[in-house]
């Protein structure tokens, strides 16, 4: 069977308590979605409410070639980002892995998500590869090994910093800060200095910083699969 990965993405539009919008960070989408496409592996997208993803606005500031490449593209547009799977249409036996890219918008509705997490867990007890980037690492709490232990407990984890979301300046608008949250669940966290690439691979689970994580954990990944 021809390999695919799942890309999840959020269905959040803006944060709870501020009138700021949010969504998916788009670099880290599509980062990961173009070392798949070099290599000939097909992604499809699901989101917590399927359908529209909304863009986090700051993430269309300053966009590289690869990002423009995506967003130019009408048929990208129309197929991942305006019709996003709908959790009850993902079956996890047709994934070699799963990858959860960030954005602010993660933060609620990724985190101890039923639908997604019995994807997540199904993929993963089929053998498959586990991969996060950002704010989309929060995804991961929840999941599960095969034995029933959290997934993330005594792995090396990476994910969106205190430095980095202080710099932000939002801090005290998130429901709870990513760092803080990987590592009350066990993970053994590490980073590099604010905004430079640092992403971790400890068995099947792969895990990035930020933003300029998310092609390094494609590789990873890539790597893994082979």
């Amino acid at each position: 069977m021809t390999k695919k990965v799942l890309v999840v993405v959020t269905s959040t539009n803006r944060f709870s308590d501020l009138d700021r919008a949010t969504g998916l960070w788009l670099s880290e989408s599509v980062h990961f979605h173009a070392v798949m496409a070099d290599h000939g592996i097909d992604v499809d997208y699901v989101s917590s409410q399927g359908g529209y993803v909304p863009l986090d606005p700051g993430s269309l500031d300053g966009m590289d070639d690869t990002t423009w490449a995506y967003y130019n593209d009408s048929a990208f547009r129309n197929h991942y980002l305006a019709q996003s799977l709908k959790p009850q249409d993902v079956n996890p036996q047709d994934y070699a892995a799963i990858y959860f890219a960030g954005g602010h918008g993660a933060m609620w509705d990724f985190p101890n998500n039923p639908d997604l997490m019995s994807i997540a867990d199904a993929i993963h007890a089929n053998g498959g590869v586990t991969a996060a980037v950002c704010h989309g690492v929060v995804g991961l709490l929840g999941l599960h090994e095969t034995d029933g232990q959290e997934l993330i407990a005594s792995k090396q984890v990476a994910g969106f910093s205190n430095e980095e979301e202080q710099q932000n300046q939002l801090t005290d608008a998130v429901p709870f800060l990513t760092q803080d949250a990987l590592i009350k669940a066990g993970g053994k966290y590490s980073q590099s200095a604010a905004y430079t690439p640092h992403v971790v691979t400890d068995g099947r689970l792969v895990t990035g910083q930020n933003p300029q994580s998310a092609r390094g954990v494609g590789e990873a990944v890539l790597q893994l699969l082979a």
